[in-house]
């Protein structure tokens, strides 16, 4: 299992928190630290949303891809 500085599975957050949950927790990790999202479809809308307000700040790596599950380590850079 892997160790993440923090995890977050955005299926238990209310749709209108999900983005200021996620950037706040990305903004409060230090440089290295990462963290996990889990959500039940492809978050690719959020790594665009990302590389468009946090560019060359993060590594975006998918952990699982679907069909149910989604799973994304994001490392601060």
């Amino acid at each position: 299992m892997m160790d993440f500085d923090a995890q977050i599975d955005v299926r238990e957050i209310e749709p209108t928190n999900r983005i200021g949950v996620i950037y706040t927790t990305f903004d409060n990790l230090k440089p290295g630290e990462r963290m996990e999202i889990t959500n039940d479809h492809d978050p690719h809308h959020l790594q665009q949303k990302l590389t468009i307000d946090r560019e060359g700040q993060f590594d975006w790596k998918y952990l699982t891809e679907g069909p149910d599950v989604w799973k994304v380590q994001i490392t601060k850079m």
